[in-house]
């Protein structure tokens, strides 16, 4: 896990336009097998043609396996999970919520990747859940800014790997638990397609995931190690951004050294808590010369970054508490640079047209009422972090 692999496939999705069509012509065209990882799936205009779609290729013969988190599809229709199983699809429920007002330290750990894999030969790896981009939009509003890549070649095998050993957990965890011989006679039983790993494309891909294992800090890090080594501009659109020190700190330090640093966030109030405890950051920022851009044209779900150029991150981690320090995330980190190009021209266009430069005389000249509400937001998220028991002082000052 974790492997930069050489030659592959990698096309940019902007939003759900280009994502929605995208994905439901993969499961059309499947023949073998359907993988699927969602944190929400919505039987709305556009849930219901990917359901529509999952239940037309089981019916074909299709495997198709669908993965939900127990908290974010809590509310899955009972008749339209029943007409899923009655069709063949296997849906399983990742943490299935049970006393769902129980307070549970450990329901916090959820499945937030958005994965897709049709065919062990292509895949799918971003943020955009399965409802659609319109979900709290104004008649005035663009659909929501979120970004999703779809991949074909060597990363492949990684992608396949992560999803098999999270569905095979869940669904035999007793099981699995048992041992390895106990998981070989089970992988015998069941089908299992060898990824196609031919080469594709020219990108260079790594796929990264966080979980509550060994690779708790992966994605972190990766945003660590290419910021602290960024020469000349760092690019960022993050919609749920409270980083922790580490973070933090090394964008000030880049910002300080000459790097051209510019962060687009969230302009709407969407989580009201995050949204203002995330403008306690925003005096420091500023002052190391970071630049900060709210989104303003709808709602922002993206989690991307380009830094120098060449290196990008595309996925489904926010840089915040419960991306880095609780939910399984997916993130695919492409080297290359006409991919980096292509997201950098797409997000400097965003800013640009449907984005506001954060002014600092806006810090100084808020009003006490303003600041005592972001002073408030900080102190809550931060009292939660202390309360749970996740991060520690690693997430605080």
């Amino acid at each position: 896990m974790g492997r930069l692999w050489r030659h592959n496939a990698v096309t940019l999705l902007c939003d759900g336009a280009e994502f929605f069509p995208a994905l439901l012509a993969s499961l059309n065209a499947a023949r073998r097998q359907i993988q699927l990882e969602t944190y929400i799936f919505r039987i709305d205009a556009t849930g219901e043609r990917i359901a529509r779609a999952l239940m037309a290729a089981a019916r074909r013969g299709v495997e198709v396996n669908v993965l939900l988190d127990g908290f974010g599809c809590a509310d899955f229709p009972d008749h339209w999970l029943d007409a899923l199983r009655a069709a063949g699809v296997n849906v399983r429920f990742f943490r299935p919520e049970v006393l769902r007002w129980w307070p549970r330290r450990s329901r916090l750990r959820r499945l937030h990747r958005k994965l897709a894999l049709i065919d062990a030969h292509t895949a799918f790896v971003g943020g955009i859940n399965l409802h659609d981009d319109r979900d709290n939009a104004g008649p005035e509003d663009a659909p929501r800014y979120d970004y999703a890549v779809r991949v074909c070649g060597p990363v492949v095998a990684d992608i396949q790997h992560t999803m098999r050993q999270l569905w095979l957990s869940v669904a035999f965890g007793p099981l699995v638990a048992r041992g390895p011989q106990a998981l070989t006679r089970l992988l015998s039983k069941s089908q299992e397609l060898h990824a196609d790993t031919r080469p594709a494309g020219v990108q260079s891909a790594r796929l990264l995931v966080r979980d509550n294992g060994r690779h708790r800090l992966s994605i972190e890090q990766s945003y660590l190690r290419q910021i602290r080594r960024a020469q000349h501009e760092i690019l960022i659109a993050n919609a749920y951004f409270l980083p922790g020190l580490r973070l933090r700190h090394a964008l000030c330090d880049a910002a300080r050294r000459g790097v051209k640093v510019k962060l687009l966030l969230q302009g709407r109030v969407d989580h009201a808590i995050l949204h203002y405890a995330t403008r306690m950051l925003y005096r420091d920022f500023l002052n190391s010369g970071i630049e900060i851009h709210e989104y303003q044209a709808g709602y922002m779900h993206a989690k991307v970054a380009v830094i120098d150029r060449r290196w990008t991150m595309v996925g489904s981690s926010n840089i915040d508490p419960f991306s880095l320090l609780l939910a399984r995330e997916a993130n695919l980190q492409i080297q290359h640079a006409d991919f980096a190009q292509g997201l950098r021209r797409h997000m400097l266009h965003k800013i640009q047209r449907h984005a506001r430069q954060v002014a600092p005389q806006e810090l100084t000249q808020a009003s006490l009422p303003k600041r005592a509400l972001v002073w408030l937001c900080y102190g809550l998220v931060r009292a939660g972090i202390q309360v749970s028991g996740y991060g520690g002082g690693y997430y605080q000052e």
